[in-house]
């Protein structure tokens, strides 16, 4: 296939010279850039470089969506009866609608509020989506140089520069370039990586990641038209449709042009499976969910078990008096249901029935009409009774304080990818961090170097050197390195240089100029075309290598890590600028005077070698060329340590976050880095810090494969990883997740800026991204992008996530309290009276309303350096700690007491005329009960602040404005509800006195706390344990496995039953054609062994 398009690239277009003429552009001097006409025309005519996103979806969609939810239809059934119920049944019509109506109204406002925060949620992450597009740059040669442009402004015609870890942003032709490999799994699925090359396969996609090597490819599809575009369309444009194509894929389906997916010859792209598990705290929340609605079920399932049976066991088994009007020498009876014996039965009512004498009172034991109002009534206090159960405020809570988090993160310069993010952060045990950039300033210099035998600690003068020995040095680091790093000299004096791409090649390409030495000038006299073969550096070679043409031969340049290459060398530069023989004896001084005496000071070491051939090696063969080298230098750089780090570090230490730096530079530099740090003391060594290839040998067994138990011997104890390769972090990342060592299991973060660490970012709980060091793949593989590259940001992350899962911790403990003493009171009160306490309407402004004021003032806490004071929870404790089940317990007890005394004692306490079980209107009775329920709800809101034993709930109260405004607002509109409430809220207004008793009541809930803090919370026993256990991926798996089959049986069925049905309607059709044209029977026969014949073939085709 390969061949086959290069050839149709030759025949149609007359190759890739051609097309740049074509396209008016040049492979060297690229476009115009001061020719805005030109690139105006080019947008018109192959359009821009922008994927029109897909439509969002509109607020009233938002709000059918929110509609769906199980627990408001049911709300929406009960209303609509009580509505029904009220027309027809009640005995005031005019006024037994606005129950359910109301119902109605509470119903459609959490519709409201759902589907507000659903459009506000989408318009943010279209936001954050915006701003990762926006922001998206790469290397473009316009008049001759290299500029950074915005990918949305790249135009057909375009020379990209393509290096290490980009992501192509359109499609295009390579034209040169070295080393190219490409990942391509974006697209077909398969995770090999694609040599690229104008010989091999020059066509170049967009949305794949450049793996290894650079090139320059010149563009010829942006937007929509590109690759990526088109399959975003095709996805689109299936929304919604169903595919009921199972055709078998045809040889020759495949146009050229177009990238078909795993040869199916379907445009569907196949996605590789990255998703990762349920974040910590969702999985807790799932199984929180889960036994929460047992409870409510269950209670919901026993008050009308209760109910039914208590009205069962009066009317049928007792019975109940009724009146009966006696007509002598009669079969029939004749009731009067309505009729109570206090009332007098007239002569009218007799004369209403023939032959009646008179009346009596007899026990009525059958069944009446009204008895469907009464069993509806239970049904709608069992649904109460479930709607109160379930939190419906606990989803809110979980996205405004995520939200909240997210928007304030931005300041403290983390990007949020994914929003459970935020929350898991707080969960992390253990941070596997890089050095460079991260834990360092990431701005390096050449501090020491060791030349021709000597080793200095500052600049070489040029008198110590001879200009041979220089130019070779010079040569070396300018040709050697990416084209794209360079060092651009500060305007204003006194600043100093800014640095450009590879960090480590700036910093050489600097010392090439603190040497006299111009390496533009070098780089001009050998332009990357006239590179013969390059070496990209990798996590494998440690090194990297350019290979250029001479007149006698080739010359190779290698730089790398300064063991690795000084072991590929048999010369070294000397004294008097001679090549002399680098004999093991040498080897070992210059490793231990000059790489490890830099290694201590916490330098990086590099090599820079060359070599000479006459004749051309075989290339492919990686060793033998890449030996018997000459040293031309050793350099130390340095990369100082950010002066926020070590404090930093303390800080995650003290919150119970084990600190493990990953790098790839040698043991000495990193235990060296570690300690300056604090990652590692003077006193630790030994187990906690190993080399890549040691630790590879102790976690595999002999067969090469990872070996948990070994691992658990190894992870416990390890800080530093040095020399360490993308998958030795991978192995190490994942290992700890999976290890089952700790009693809580960890929570892992890691860091990562390179193309190879994406795996390792994926896998992790949290990966964190490089903003300004980071490649496009690594980006697009983390959860947060740190914009300053700064390990203190992650500390911050770190607070923020603690926060978020404190204020979700702090409306659970809230929002549990109010369900469990709303469920028991309604329970018990149903048992008690035949009717909950609490009405349909009341119970909906506690449960719904006040708990979404509730959610916006507890999960909008700003954090403060106490969370760090603290362990983390780790992945399996659980969710209710047993410091909140005993205050939720503590706080419910008081409650229950309050609402049961004024339940059945308050008509007599507060010398009340009637019982608010006693009617259905208002009564003063059943509004103090409301009223004290609510009270004591705003005050234990206050008490919930803090939900770690904390005694002064008061602290910080005013740093947080809304907190305070909910708890005024809910005042104010509680104060209204009562007094003006009226029939649709089942209240009727309070005295002072009765106002008096109600707030107090409420106000004791602060005194009462400090009495559940006194309590320990080993009272409560260590098996109570909620929302715990959260759900792995292989049950959300197993479930999706389940339901993808029966959906797949239900259609295969259904299919079937049409084919059939198809099949019946076609035979019966033709039998009465052939019984009105008078066929005769054995045609007739023939006629229907034929169709059933059709009738398998339809059956069999459709399943």
């Amino acid at each position: 296939k390969k061949k086959k398009k290069k050839k149709k690239l030759e025949e149609d277009y007359g190759g890739i010279p051609k097309i740049i003429e074509g396209l008016n552009s040049d492979a060297t001097k690229g476009l115009d850039a001061n020719n805005k006409t030109d690139l105006e025309d080019r947008v018109n005519a192959f359009g821009r470089n922008f994927i029109p996103p897909k439509p969002p979806k509109s607020f009233f969609l938002l709000m059918w969506e929110a509609a769906q939810d199980v627990t408001l239809i049911i709300l929406v059934v009960a209303a609509v009866i009580s509505i029904v119920l009220g027309l027809t049944v009640e005995d005031d019509p005019d006024t037994g609608w606005i129950e359910g109506a109301a119902i109605l109204i509470s119903v459609c406002l959490v519709i409201f509020v759902t589907a507000g925060n659903d459009w506000s949620k989408e318009r943010q992450f279209r936001s954050l989506q915006s701003k990762l597009d926006d922001d998206a740059t790469i290397a473009v040669i316009r008049n001759g140089e290299s500029v950074k442009v915005f990918t949305k402004d790249i135009v057909v015609g375009d020379i990209l520069q393509l290096g290490y870890g980009d992501i192509l942003p359109a499609d295009g032709i390579y034209l040169t370039g070295n080393d190219l490999s490409i990942d391509e799994s974006t697209l077909t699925g398969e995770t090999d990586h694609i040599k690229k090359s104008v010989a091999k396969d020059p066509m170049l996609l967009s949305g794949t990641s450049v793996m290894e090597g650079s090139c320059k490819m010149i563009v010829t599809a942006v937007g929509p038209n590109s690759q990526a575009g088109i399959i975003v369309q095709l996805i689109e444009g299936q929304d919604g449709e169903e595919d009921d194509s199972d055709d078998e894929p045809k040889e020759g389906d495949e146009e050229e042009g177009t990238k078909m997916v795993n040869g199916t010859g379907k445009h569907k792209p196949v996605k590789p499976s990255n998703k990762k598990e349920k974040s910590v705290l969702q999985g807790k929340l799932t199984r929180l969910a889960i036994q929460i609605g047992y409870f409510g079920t269950v209670a919901a399932v026993l008050t009308i078990l209760v109910l039914i049976i208590k009205f069962c066991v009066s009317k049928f088994m007792f019975g109940e008096e009724k009146c009966k009007i006696v007509v002598p020498d009669s079969e029939e009876s004749h009731w009067e249901f309505e009729i109570h014996k206090e009332e007098e039965c007239n002569a009218t009512l007799i004369a209403g029935v023939e032959g009646a004498t008179g009346v009596e009172w007899v026990l009525y034991k059958g069944w009446q009409p009204e008895y469907i109002k009464e069993l509806l009534e239970f049904f709608i206090i069992g649904v109460t009774v479930l709607v109160v159960a379930v939190p419906e405020g606990l989803p809110l809570a979980v996205t405004i304080s995520l939200a909240y988090s997210v928007r304030k993160m931005m300041r403290d310069n983390n990007l949020v990818r994914h929003l459970d993010a935020c929350e898991t952060m707080g969960n992390a045990t253990a941070i596997c961090s890089d050095k460079t950039g991260t834990l360092t300033t990431n701005r390096m210099s050449v501090v020491q170097s060791f030349f021709m035998g000597k080793l200095v600690k500052h600049v070489p003068s040029r008198g110590m050197l001879t200009q041979e020995v220089i130019d070779l040095f010079a040569n070396s680091v300018s040709v050697n390195s990416s084209y794209s790093s360079n060092v651009i000299k500060s305007e204003e004096p006194g600043q100093l240089p800014k640095h450009l791409g590879n960090k480590t090649e700036c910093a050489l390409l600097q010392f090439v100029g603190e040497l006299g030495e111009d390496y533009e000038a070098v780089r001009k006299a050998n332009p990357e075309e006239s590179f013969y073969k390059v070496y990209t550096f990798n996590s494998k070679r440690k090194c990297m290598a350019t290979v250029l043409k001479t007149d006698t031969g080739f010359r190779i340049f290698v730089k790398g890590a300064a063991e690795v290459v000084l072991g590929r060398c048999d010369h070294i530069i000397g004294e008097d600028g001679a090549n002399v023989g680098l004999t093991a004896k040498t080897y070992d001084r210059l490793v231990e005077e000059v790489i490890e005496s830099m290694a201590n000071d916490a330098l990086r070491t590099i090599c820079v070698a060359y070599k000479d051939v006459t004749e051309e090696p075989e290339w492919d063969d990686e060793d033998a060329t890449l030996k018997k080298l000459t040293c031309i230098s050793i350099v130390g750089i340095e990369d100082p340590v950010r002066p926020e780090v070590p404090d930093a570090i303390v800080s995650c230490q003290k919150a119970g976050v084990t600190i493990r730096m990953v790098t790839g530079d040698n043991l000495i530099t990193a235990r060296s880095i570690a300690r300056k740090c604090g990652i590692l003391t003077t006193a630790q060594d030994g187990g906690n810090i190993l080399e890549g290839k040691t630790f590879h040998k102790l976690v595999h067994d002999d067969n090469g494969v990872f070996n948990q138990d070994k691992f658990d011997l190894v992870w416990p104890s390890l800080r530093v990883l040095a020399r360490s390769s993308p998958s030795d972090k991978y192995v190490l990342v994942t290992g700890i997740i999976n290890s089952k060592l700790s009693k809580n299991r960890e929570v892992v973060a890691v860091t990562g800026d390179g193309t190879n660490d994406a795996p390792a970012l994926k896998a992790a709980d949290v990966g964190f991204a490089m903003g300004i060091a980071g490649t496009d793949v690594a980006k697009n593989a983390s959860d947060i992008i740190l914009t300053d590259d700064n390990f203190t940001s992650i500390v911050k992350a770190c607070m923020w996530g603690r926060n978020v899962y404190d204020s979700i911790s702090k409306f659970l403990q809230f929002q549990l309290t109010v369900n469990v003493v709303a469920v028991m009171l309604c329970f018990i009160g149903s048992c008690a009276h035949g009717a909950s306490p609490l009405r349909a309407v009341p119970m909906l402004w506690v449960n719904l309303i006040m708990d979404t004021f509730a959610s916006l003032a507890l999960a909008t806490e700003p954090p403060t350096t106490d969370l760090l004071n603290r362990k983390p929870y780790g992945r399996t404790k659980p969710l209710i700690s047993r410091t909140m089940l005993k205050n939720i317990i503590g706080h419910s007890v008081y409650q229950m007491v309050v609402m049961l005394v004024i339940l059945f004692y308050g008509k007599t306490l507060f010398k009340l005329d009637e019982a608010s079980y006693s009617t259905d209107d208002p009564t003063t009775h059943g509004t103090i009960l409301f009223n004290a329920f609510v009270w004591m709800q705003i005050f234990n809101e206050i008490n919930s602040r803090k939900c770690h034993g904390e005694r002064n709930v008061f602290k910080g109260i005013f740093n947080n404005y809304i907190f305070v405004g909910v708890i005024v607002g809910t005042t104010c509109a509680q104060i209204v509800l009562i007094q003006f409430g009226g029939h649709a809220f089942s209240t009727k207004g309070l005295n002072w006195y009765e106002w008096l008793i109600c707030v107090a009541i409420g106000a004791f809930e602060l005194i009462w706390g400090q009495v559940v803090a006194s309590i320990p919370k080993t009272v409560i026993p260590s098996g109570m344990r909620l929302g715990t256990q959260p759900f792995t991926q292989e049950e959300a798996t197993q479930a999706r496995m389940l339901w993808m089959r029966s959906l797949k049986r239900v259609q295969h069925q259904i299919r079937v039953a049409n084919a059939f049905k198809r099949a019946g309607h076609e035979r019966h059709r033709r039998l009465s054609l052939l019984a009105e044209d008078g066929e005769r029977k054995s045609s007739m026969n023939k006629s229907k062994t034929s169709l059933n014949k059709s009738n398998d073939k339809i059956a069999d085709s459709n399943v």
